[in-house]
C-alpha cells in the first residue's frame, strides 16, 4: 500500500521545483513568500530571456517540524528563475539604492493569449515587478544548506 508524502519527507532535502501551470505557480509563490533579497541580486538577461532572483527563502516546508521539535526556524538561499521573459518592468523600487533589501510577498499569474501572460511579483512596501512571458516556465531551487533564520522567528502576517 502506498502512502501520501508528508512535510517531514522533504524536511531535510533541498527544493527544486518547476512551474508549468497556474497551480504550480501558487505552490512556488507559497514557498517563496517572505523571501528577502538585496535589490542587487536581481538579474535580467534579455538575450537569454531570463529573469532571476537570489533569495533568502524562509523554509515554510520545515515549519511544522521546527515547531514540533522546538528548534530554530530556518532560511536557505534559493534561485527563483523565470524563463521565456520578453519584458521586465517595476514600480515602487529605487534601483539606484544598491543597499535596498526587498521582501517578496507573492507571485501571481495573469494569463494572456496563447499561453502567454504576465507574472506580478508583489513586494512589501508597495513595490512590484512585472514579467511579460511567452509561457509559464519558473524554477525555484535551493542552492545552499539551510541556516538558522537571523530573527529566529517565523514571519507573521496580520489576519
Amino acid at each position: 500500500m502506498s502512502q501520501d508524502a508528508s512535510f517531514e519527507d522533504g524536511a531535510e532535502r533541498s527544493l527544486r521545483l518547476t512551474a508549468e501551470d497556474a497551480g504550480d505557480v501558487t505552490v512556488i509563490s507559497s514557498l517563496a513568500q517572505d523571501a528577502v533579497f538585496p535589490i542587487a541580486e536581481m538579474s535580467w538577461k534579455p538575450a537569454q530571456r531570463r529573469f532571476a532572483l537570489l533569495l533568502n527563502r524562509f523554509r515554510w516546508e520545515d515549519l511544522p517540524a521546527a515547531e514540533r521539535r522546538g528548534r530554530d526556524f530556518e532560511r536557505v538561499r534559493a534561485v527563483l528563475a523565470f524563463d521565456d521573459v520578453s519584458k521586465v518592468s517595476s514600480s515602487g523600487l529605487d534601483r539606484s539604492n544598491t543597499d535596498l533589501v526587498l521582501s517578496l510577498l507573492s507571485i501571481t499569474w495573469e494569463p494572456g493569449e496563447d499561453g502567454a501572460g504576465r507574472f506580478e511579483l508583489t513586494l512589501a512596501g508597495d513595490g512590484a515587478i512585472a514579467l511579460d512571458v511567452e509561457c509559464i516556465n519558473v524554477t525555484l531551487q535551493d542552492v545552499t544548506r539551510p541556516y538558522v533564520a537571523p530573527s529566529r522567528k517565523a514571519p507573521q502576517h496580520p489576519e
